[in-house]
């Protein structure tokens, strides 16, 4: 008689493991004949949410008892009563579907059937509080902190300098909360020589400022592709102690963007591990930024840290998802600012709007190069592209929110 086994299998994708496909999408039962020996993979799998997800009100239906969504996965035809947590799920073929209510924000789903060993797990997330409501950051900032160290002995506000003071005009017009990825040093200039003259009024300005890090400077690009832990968390720090010391720790957030945003997953951990939750990125396929129709070019990411295609793609229709092996939430950039003509910005931001699972949380984002006269980069129409996506967030009723305030803003 052959021996007969029924094997569970998990598939993850934290790391970049060749598997077959037929395993991934577990889709039919596969049969694997080894002389007397027959192996059959009996399996159950979890397609819909993925683990991770975090779901709000555009996922489902609120009730009074929490959020209902439907839960679906594929099965092997073997077996014809699928549960999922207390409730018996519609099985047609090898596919199941399920009703379920979210109570919690941390929310766990098993798909099991009676007496056979066969399960999968998922964590879910529950953003109860969910709002339409958006955050404005900076990415690239070292020049505008240089020019308050050189011009310390003339001014006598933040708000002396021109970049800070267009943002404070933002910000009083529109409510606007800012948040500055900051670099260590540039030519002629470290965050060491930062004068802490100006710390109070960075400390009356917390309500909408933040300074974080981003990365120890701008050349070479892809700085952190292949850093270590010890690298990416001797520069969080460097930046990070600089901060406290001239503008205080009230002014951080546990939510940046790390320069070119590519890391191995170590050097993500590291930051994890310095109290960073969230890392921002593209998610996408080509390094001229999001579009809310992306499409999968490659097979490597940009600017997507140590996601794969599976978790890109994923993210290239969402909002936010968490990566519950490192804790790390990642949340989607939607535009980029400065790589738009002023007349392209308002199409591009409605296109994000038709979609609920991409325009809940809107990320604007621009770089501090263009701002600047100086810089090759410069753009003359800066101040008029900021404010055409601040206004157009501002009608559609975004709230102006940071992430580390609440749970990611809400």
């Amino acid at each position: 008689m052959p021996l007969l086994a029924c094997v569970f299998y998990r598939f993850y994708t934290l790391h970049a493991v060749a598997v077959p496909r037929i395993i991934q999408y577990m889709v039919k039962v596969l049969f694997l004949k080894r002389a007397d020996v027959l192996v059959v993979v009996l399996l159950i799998r979890i397609v819909e949410p993925v683990d991770g997800a975090i779901l709000n009100r555009n996922d489902g239906r609120l009730t009074s008892e929490g959020l209902e969504i439907v839960v679906r996965g594929v099965t092997s035809r073997k077996y014809d009563k699928v549960f999922v947590n207390e409730e018996e799920a519609e099985v047609d073929g090898d596919r199941f579907t399920c009703r379920i209510v979210l109570r919690g924000l941390e929310n766990r789903i098993v798909a099991f059937t009676r007496g056979s060993g066969c399960a999968d797990v998922i964590t879910v997330l529950w953003d109860k509080n969910s709002i339409k409501r958006y955050r404005f950051s900076v990415d690239d900032n070292i020049l505008f902190l240089k020019d308050l160290a050189l011009n310390s002995w003339k001014y006598g506000s933040i708000f002396d300098n021109d970049f800070l003071s267009f943002w404070r005009d933002v910000h009083e017009k529109y409510g606007t909360k800012v948040q500055f990825n900051i670099f260590y040093q540039t030519e002629g200039f470290k965050l060491s020589e930062m004068p802490d003259k100006y710390k109070s009024e960075w400390l009356e300005n917390r309500d909408w400022l933040r300074l974080t890090f981003h990365a120890l400077q701008e050349k070479p690009d892809l700085p952190y592709r292949n850093a270590t832990y010890m690298e990416m968390k001797r520069d969080y720090l460097l930046v990070t102690r600089e901060i406290e010391r001239f503008a205080g720790k009230e002014l951080l957030s546990n939510f940046t963007t790390i320069h070119w945003g590519e890391a191995p997953i170590e050097a993500c951990v590291a930051l994890r591990n310095c109290g960073i939750e969230g890392l921002v990125g593209y998610f996408t396929w080509n390094y001229r930024g999001p579009s809310p129709y992306e499409t999968v070019i490659t097979d490597k990411p940009c600017v997507s840290y140590y996601l794969d295609n599976e978790k890109v793609k994923y993210l290239s229709r969402h909002d936010y998802w968490k990566d519950m092996k490192t804790g790390i939430v990642f949340i989607r950039h939607d535009i980029v600012i400065n790589t738009l003509e002023l007349g392209e910005i308002t199409n591009h931001l409605n296109k994000v709007a038709e979609d609920p699972h991409q325009s809940e949380i809107v990320e604007l984002m621009i770089h501090e190069q263009q701002f600047h006269h100086s810089r090759p980069e410069y753009q003359p129409d800066y101040e008029e592209k900021v404010i055409e996506a601040v206004k157009w967030v501002t009608d559609k009723g975004y709230k102006p929110v940071f992430y580390d305030e609440g749970f990611i803003g809400a």
